[in-house]
C-alpha cells in the first residue's frame, strides 16, 4: 500500500489557507444551489443524504421534492405503509436505503418521541445512518463539529495535500478523516462541510477539474506536480459478474403471477414476475425445452404471447439481464405457491425494480396483456 508522503507539506499555515480560501469561496463565489442548502431541519438533512447516497443531485431533486410532500414529518413517514414508500423510491435503486429510512423514522418516532436525536453519538446509531451522514446532519442542523467524509471530500484533500495513501481501506479513510477533522473550521462547521462538498462537485471534479479556477492552485501539491489525474489513489478493483435472467409474466384469468423478493439479494423487498436465472444468455426456444422452465410449468403448455428483448440494468458489482416472456394459461401454476395473481391495477401500485419498470414502460407496448 502507498503510504502519506507529504509531511513537510501538512503544515499550519497550508491547512489555515485551505480552510479560509475554501469558507472564502462559498462565501463570493459558490454559486451550487440545491433545496436543502442551508437546512437546518434535522429531519430534512437526514431525508436529503438518505436520497442522494449513491445518487445524482439532479437525479434526487425529484425525489427529495416529492418525498418532502408526501411525508413532511418524520411522524408521517413513520406510519406509511412500506409498499407506499418502496413504490415512491422507484428508480434510486439500493432499496437497502429505502428499508433503513422506514426503520430510523419508526426509531425516531417511538425511541426518541418523534424528535430527531441532537447527539452525534445517538445520530449514528440509527439505522442506515454512518459516520458521513451523521457528520452532515450534526453540523448542518446543530453546527457540531463532525467534519463530513465523502468521495468529494477525499478528492479535494489528497489533490491539495498530495495524499496517495489508497481511498479505499480502512486504513485511508481514517487517515482522510483525521485531516478532514484537522481542516474543519470547528466554529463554522455546517459552512466548512458545504463547502468542501460543493467544491469537490463543481472545481475539483473527478475528470476535468476547472484547475485554472481554482483559488487553491498555488498551494495545490497535485497541480503543481501534475498528478492530479492519479489522485485520489485507489488499490482496489471492483470485480463485476453478468447475471442472466428469464421472466415470464404468465396470465391467468387476466391477472399475472407476481411475488415479493425476501432473499438477501438483489431488488430485496420489491417486487417480480416469476424469474429463472440461467447460467449464461440462452434463445427463447432451448430455454422453453429446459427442466427450469418445464419445473414451474409444470404439464401446462401455456400460450407464448410476446417475447421481449434483453434489458439490462446495472449495479455497482453486477450487471443483470432480463428477457420477458408473458404466457396464458388455462388453468392454475401450481408449482408456484408463494406468489400473488393480481390484476393490472394491483401491479401497478407495487414496487419493481428499475429492470421490471423498463419493461412496464416500453417492452410491453406491443403486448396485450398490458
Amino acid at each position: 500500500m502507498k503510504r502519506f508522503i507529504t509531511k513537510e507539506l501538512y503544515k499550519n499555515d497550508k491547512k489555515t489557507y485551505f480552510t479560509t480560501t475554501l469558507l472564502k469561496w462559498d462565501k463570493e463565489t459558490n454559486q451550487r444551489k440545491m433545496p436543502w442548502k442551508g437546512e437546518k431541519d434535522p429531519y430534512k438533512i437526514w431525508l436529503s443524504e438518505i436520497i442522494l447516497q449513491q445518487t445524482r443531485v439532479e437525479q434526487g431533486w425529484a425525489y427529495y421534492e416529492k418525498f418532502l410532500k408526501t411525508f413532511p414529518t418524520v411522524q408521517k413517514l413513520s406510519k406509511a405503509k412500506d409498499e407506499k414508500v418502496f413504490k415512491m423510491w422507484e428508480g434510486l435503486g439500493y432499496y437497502s436505503r429505502c428499508k433503513n429510512l422506514l426503520t430510523t423514522a419508526r426509531t425516531i418516532t417511538n425511541k426518541y418521541k418523534g424528535n430527531f436525536p441532537t447527539k452525534y453519538e445517538e445520530i449514528v446509531g440509527l439505522k442506515g445512518v454512518g459516520p458521513y451522514t451523521a457528520a452532515a446532519i450534526a453540523s448542518f442542523a446543530y453546527n457540531l463539529p463532525y467534519a463530513v467524509l465523502d468521495g468529494n471530500v477525499m478528492r479535494v484533500l489528497s489533490r491539495y495535500f498530495g495524499i496517495n495513501i489508497a481511498v479505499d481501506t480502512s486504513e485511508g479513510k481514517k487517515r482522510f478523516q483525521e485531516i478532514a477533522n484537522d481542516c474543519m473550521a470547528a466554529d463554522k462547521a455546517g459552512l466548512y462541510n458545504q463547502s468542501i462538498m460543493d467544491f469537490g462537485a463543481t472545481v475539483c471534479k473527478p475528470l476535468q477539474p476547472i484547475c485554472q479556477e481554482c483559488p487553491l492552485q498555488k498551494n495545490c501539491v497535485a497541480f503543481n506536480n501534475d498528478t492530479i489525474s492519479q489522485l485520489p489513489y485507489k488499490e482496489k478493483k471492483i470485480s463485476k459478474k453478468e447475471r442472466w435472467f428469464y421472466f415470464l409474466v404468465i396470465d391467468f384469468n387476466n391477472k399475472v403471477y407476481v411475488r415479493k423478493r425476501i432473499e438477501k439479494d438483489v431488488w430485496q423487498n420489491l417486487f417480480e414476475y416469476v424469474s429463472i436465472e440461467i447460467s449464461s444468455p440462452e434463445d427463447v426456444t432451448s430455454f422453453l425445452k429446459s427442466s427450469l422452465y418445464k419445473r414451474v410449468m409444470g404439464k401446462q403448455k401455456g400460450e407464448l404471447i410476446v417475447i421481449s428483448r434483453w434489458y439490462k440494468q446495472q449495479l455497482s458489482h453486477q450487471t443483470i439481464h432480463g428477457r420477458f416472456l408473458t404466457i396464458k394459461v388455462k388453468n392454475p401454476i401450481l408449482s408456484l405457491t408463494d406468489f400473488l395473481l393480481l390484476n393490472k391495477r394491483s401491479v401497478k401500485k407495487i414496487p419493481f425494480p428499475r429492470l421490471i419498470n423498463s419493461w412496464h414502460e416500453d417492452g410491453n407496448k406491443d403486448n396485450v396483456l398490458f
